[in-house]
């Protein structure tokens, strides 16, 4: 069976999902669902979604526990740097953040925030933030081939993507499930080809 194309590097932007398709078998991404951060001509940055550590974010971070949402744990963003913490929040407005905020937006209500920062400032401008330990990247050139391998399907994402309660399974499910065509159609597979 060929592989199944599903959209370019254009198609990648701060904001949309990278979703894992069947034939890609990498246990660090089979079945996973990945938030675009950040893409330019050197590369890609990213964090897999749903994927909940046991590490509570009140144990390292207990300032900024207050605004995170259920569990409330550190969630796995990938394989690069991962004793490095991100962390993505989203507020009400699309409005542009003050940038003293320590608030940078990603897309849409969907913004990174620099963890020095004070958390107090934040309260009430935050409607939920996840803290990500490390991250997914690609270097320049790698994520092209691994699209035109049929590895990936970009899709556009949502701010209820990066707080969702689902774990990766459910998300990649539910994720394919608002696409049309043959992704529609995939969210009837398992997430993890090996689990078939």
């Amino acid at each position: 069976m060929p592989a199944l194309a599903v959209g370019c590097l254009d198609d990648v932007r701060p904001g949309s999902l990278l979703v894992a398709l069947p034939g890609l078998t990498d246990p660090t991404f089979a079945g996973a669902v990945v938030y675009v951060l950040d893409h330019s001509d050197t590369g890609t940055l990213g964090v897999v979604l749903g994927r909940p550590s046991e590490v509570r974010i009140r144990d390292v971070l207990p300032g900024w526990s207050e605004l995170a949402v259920e569990p409330g744990v550190f969630h796995v963003g990938g394989p690069c740097e991962t004793d490095t913490a991100l962390c993505l929040a989203t507020r009400a407005t699309t409005e542009p953040a003050d940038p003293a905020s320590g608030l940078r937006q990603v897309a849409g209500q969907v913004h990174l925030v620099d963890l020095d920062c004070d958390p107090e400032d934040l309260h009430g401008e935050l409607t939920g933030l996840r803290v990500f330990a490390g991250y997914a990247g690609w270097s320049d050139g790698q994520l092209a081939g691994e699209l035109a391998e049929g590895a990936w399907a970009c899709v556009a994402g949502t701010p209820a993507d990066v707080l969702a309660g689902t774990s990766g399974p459910e998300l990649w499910h539910a994720v394919l499930r608002r696409q049309t065509g043959r992704l529609a159609v995939l969210s009837t597979a398992p997430a993890d080809p090996s689990a078939n």
